[in-house]
């Protein structure tokens, strides 16, 4: 039996309980996790923005030590690190034979599965795929990733969500070139990321967005140059910052619909917005034809930072082992097990980055 947070109905509050996993079977890992991230995407699933098959042992981003691994698995063995990798891609479908494996149509079948039960019996799901708000998790070989050399345990859980959709959004959606301006809209986890992606990658300016002014401290140490309060104001407030022109790309990492509109009026003529925030079916964003043929920007949207994660996971270790990415300043608390309720208030309120569950 082993301690877990379990969503047990869209809408109602997590419980924390004991959980009775299986041994694992052929092509499984039991991994004993280390640390999980708190997400935004996690709080979507509570809340019914998206769907998975509920009960649910909700978490996707982690990272821990394989205890134990199943017929045929020869990636890796007991006491091996490994990141959690939620979205597996199956290397068969369309969206796989095209190269795009972060469009995966098969990536989360597993979602559906029986992961584990409760100790009356319940069967549980494992959320994305990978049940990380759990002290330990069984796994398909697919979902587990080597820990690069050089990085720390508990740290190594925001590559597995966080990291990888922020430094994708700048660097394989948007494209940001050396000297181009950037703006960030949402300085939570993802977003402080993608500001250390766009201070990678060499934009000249990159102007962080949100409702906080108390995070402003925060965004800055991340990368940012310049730091506006989110208001009716915020477009003409980073126009004025780059010469009444607009960045050259805006990231959303929101996913309300006025957050969008603002991120894509920030833009130049002819700039890019890519969208990383996941909005509700509620959140419409219009234009109307006129402008779209003017200012001749684009609009994109943004899975998982379009990444490859068994190929840009050594990238971005390469970038932490030589200080140009600093997991650690992405994280605000942390947090046991039963703090995930209140990590998810946090977020309600717009408050802080990062929340880890360190186990």
């Amino acid at each position: 039996m082993v301690r877990a947070a379990v969503l047990p109905a869209v809408g109602a509050p997590l419980e924390i309980t004991d959980i009775e996993l299986p041994d694992p079977g052929p092509g499984q890992v039991r991994v004993r996790l280390a640390a999980a991230g708190v997400c935004h995407s996690d709080l979507s699933l509570s809340n019914g923005t998206m769907r998975v098959p509920v009960p649910a042992i909700l978490g996707h981003e982690g990272a821990g030590t394989v205890v134990a691994v199943g017929e045929g698995v020869t990636g890796v063995a007991p006491g091996d690190g490994v990141v959690l990798n939620w979205a597996p891609s199956c290397g068969r479908c369309h969206a796989c034979s095209l190269g795009e494996v972060w469009l995966c149509a098969n990536a989360l079948n597993g979602a559906a599965d029986v992961h584990a039960r409760t100790a009356d019996g319940t069967d549980l799901h494992p959320g994305l795929n990978v049940a990380a708000f759990a002290e330990e998790t069984v796994v398909s070989a697919s979902c587990v990733l080597p820990l690069p050399d050089g990085i720390p345990l508990t740290d190594a859980a925001l590559l597995g969500c966080a990291v990888l959709t922020g430094y994708g959004a700048v660097h394989h959606s948007a494209r940001v070139r050396e000297g181009e301006t950037v703006a960030v809209f949402g300085v939570g986890g993802v977003g402080l990321a993608t500001l250390q992606a766009a201070r990678i990658a060499g934009a000249s300016k990159i102007v962080a967005v949100d409702v906080s002014p108390e995070k402003e401290e925060l965004a800055r140490a991340a990368g940012a140059t310049d730091y506006v309060v989110a208001s009716d104001n915020t477009a003409r407030e980073i126009r004025g910052l780059t010469g009444k022109q607009g960045v050259d790309v805006a990231v959303e990492c929101v996913g309300r619909a006025t957050t969008i509109r603002t991120a894509w009026d920030s833009t130049r003529r002819g700039g890019r917005t890519t969208v990383v925030g996941i909005g509700g079916k509620d959140q419409q964003v219009t234009f109307n034809a006129l402008e779209i043929f003017h200012w001749g920007r684009t609009l994109a949207g943004c899975v998982y930072g379009n990444a490859n994660p068994a190929e840009d996971l050594p990238v971005l270790a390469e970038h932490v082992r030589t200080g140009r990415l600093d997991l650690g300043a992405l994280v605000t608390e942390h947090i046991a097990l039963d703090g995930i309720p209140a990590a998810f208030e946090n977020m309600l309120a717009g408050k802080g980055g990062r929340a880890l569950v360190v186990f």
